[in-house]
């Protein structure tokens, strides 16, 4: 497993994938960037009941396609041969980047790719977008595999990049069967949650902007926690200075989604951009009523529930629903239990290895 940030819910879904693999009996590693991660990175690879067999390997993988790649993509190559790796899988657009070109040229080995949004989330007519587009479709060439997990992101892949020459299957983000818990009532003390990366996209900024007109049935105002960190910080915690919230709003800090969803009646997700998110996955599971916007693979997430979904980047109809969710608590607890029952249904950890074992075992046959 290839990747570049040991963090979020691209993070999740590798160590996720990895102990499930590594308990059906495969021999899995990690190489990931040696200057990045959170408070909770070794945390999750310390929690694994399978360790990775072929251990972790922690490199400078630099943000930014340069010079710094070169060497990447050799200490990749390297490491492969090393190890004799049947599968190199890159997750996101630079793990994507180095496993293929790392792979590029060995027998008997195939690299696959995961998404996770990456390139997708660059406009098609920015400098930088094109760029890495142009990028995207030269590696289409020696990847022999691309494992969508969402709907959504196989269609938004092949309209921006354009069509798989590859297998290119669906595989859908799974959850544990721990991750279906109700949490403690008793530890509610903020009315709403949101829990993700402290940046522009995740439209932070807009969930404020409501938050400023919405009390509770009494009268008071109502009260959020944030978790996560990023690089908007700064500006997030200005924003709550300006609009007054400074006594309504607290920032947890980088911990454990549950902690945060333990602590609030409502999960938000004001995303502007998604591909499939863990958090609305966590939420539904952990039978919290959830407020989101109708971005990436969401709708997927909702499933019957979907016509709940908001427009992005309304402040407004973020409020109402906000609202609407103090106001009328039983609808919204009703919503959550059928949303409860189509993610227990679709999203398991066993469904997403199967599926991507099984691409694995495909595209091995083929390259023999």
């Amino acid at each position: 497993m290839v990747l570049r940030a040991p963090v979020g819910g691209l993070y999740r879904h590798v160590i996720d994938l990895t102990d499930e693999l590594g308990r059906r009996g495969h021999q899995v590693g990690l190489i990931m960037d040696s200057s990045l991660g959170d408070s909770q990175t070794d945390k999750r690879l310390s929690s694994l009941k399978t360790p990775p067999a072929l251990g972790v390997k922690r490199i400078p993988i630099p943000r930014l396609i340069g010079p710094g790649d070169l060497s990447a993509i050799f200490r990749v190559r390297k490491l492969a041969k090393a190890m004799k790796v049947d599968v190199l899988h890159g997750h996101g657009a630079k793990g994507g980047f180095n496993a293929r070109l790392a792979g590029f040229g060995r027998r008997n080995m195939i690299a696959a790719y995961t998404p996770h949004g990456g390139v997708l989330h660059y406009g098609q007519k920015s400098p930088v977008g094109k760029m890495l587009h142009t990028i995207e479709r030269g590696l289409l060439k020696i990847t022999d595999a691309i494992l969508f997990e969402s709907a959504f992101a196989k269609a938004a892949f092949e309209k921006q990049i354009g069509k798989v020459p590859c297998p290119g299957p669906v595989v859908l983000n799974g959850l544990l069967r721990t991750d279906f818990s109700p949490l403690d009532p008793r530890l509610v003390e903020f009315d709403f949650a949101y829990v993700g990366e402290l940046r522009a996209l995740k439209g932070i900024h807009y969930m404020l902007d409501a938050l400023v007109n919405v009390k509770r049935a009494d009268g008071s105002a109502a009260t959020l926690i944030l978790g996560g960190g990023g690089p908007d910080e700064a500006a997030i915690r200005e924003q709550i200075e300006m609009l007054g919230l400074k006594e309504r709003v607290v920032m947890a800090g980088v911990q454990p989604a549950l902690n945060v969803f333990a602590r609030a009646g409502v999960v938000v997700m004001p995303s502007l951009m998604e591909s499939l998110p863990y958090v609305a996955l966590e939420a539904a599971a952990a039978s919290k009523p959830l407020i989101a916007t109708d971005v990436g693979g969401v709708k997927e997430i909702f499933g019957p529930t979907s016509s709940a979904l908001l427009p992005a980047g309304d402040s407004e109809a973020l409020r109402a629903a906000m609202q609407n969710a103090l106001d009328a608590p039983q609808a919204a607890n009703a919503e959550m239990k059928t949303r409860l029952a189509w993610v227990a249904e679709n999203f398991s950890i066993q469904k997403m290895t199967d599926g991507i074992e099984k691409t694995y075992y495909e595209c091995l046959k083929q390259a023999k």
